[in-house]
């Protein structure tokens, strides 16, 4: 039997096989199950469900009403990089905290500013619900949900990490919260958004689908669901 060929990949290394990860600026291994991965891994996973979304740019008027057209470019994958600092800076023991770069693996307070501007942006362009809400109405807000949820239990892993590790001037537990808030309001612009959309169906040209239809049609093109928007 031939000897096993000898295969050198930059991605799947080995090192982990002993169910250990690295950690950032020489912070040694810890444990895949260690509170900090956790945290990290909960941020990893948080940025998959928003791909959907993030890549229906320039679908956005079909998810934010025409009455406020400000945040309807801001839904874009600088947001789901965002994440990736939060994971740097979860991924850096307190001792390396000089060695991190506000930005870039540390959050800041700009970034959470930023997401509280957009937050009032977007809440001011719909009409918040008067009961709580079941997830799911599309499939657009079902993915949003998806990514909030996620991000929720990413801000409870932060926590448990920063309860043992505090760490001065952090911004982070505020940005995981904020995110998770400004999430909530996006998939409320989404049902809304895409109601008005078909709305706009039964109320438009027979045989000539609205814009807002059409931009409907692609935001579901993006989210693999490319079947046109069709009255009640």
């Amino acid at each position: 039997m031939p000897d096993k060929l000898e295969r050198k990949s930059a991605v799947a290394t080995g090192r982990g096989d002993d169910g250990t990860t690295g950690l950032l600026f020489g912070g040694g291994r810890v444990f895949k199950d260690d509170p900090r991965t956790e945290a990290c891994g909960a941020i990893d996973e948080a940025v998959a469900p928003w791909s959907g979304p993030g890549r229906a740019r320039p679908a956005g008027a079909a998810w934010i009403p025409a009455a406020n057209a400000r945040p309807t470019a801001r839904f874009d994958p600088a947001r789901q990089r965002e994440l990736f600092v939060a994971g740097a800076e979860l991924a850096t023991v307190p001792a390396a905290v000089d060695r991190q770069k506000p930005g870039e693996t540390r959050v800041t307070a700009d970034m959470v500013d930023g997401l509280d501007e957009l937050l009032a942006e977007t809440e001011a362009a719909i009409e918040l619900p008067s009961e709580f809400v079941v997830p799911g109405e599309t499939r657009l807000s079902a993915a949003l949900e998806l990514a909030r949820t996620i991000v929720r239990r990413a801000e409870r892993r932060a926590v448990a990490v920063r309860r043992s590790e505090p760490i001065p001037e952090d911004h982070l537990l505020p940005y995981l919260n904020r995110l998770a808030d400004l999430l909530w309001i996006f998939a409320r612009a989404a049902e809304q958004g895409e109601s008005r959309a078909a709305h706009s169906v039964a109320g438009g040209v027979a045989g000539r689908p609205g814009r807002r239809d059409e931009a409907s049609r692609q935001a579901r093109a993006a989210l693999g669901r490319p079947e046109a928007v069709t009255p009640s």
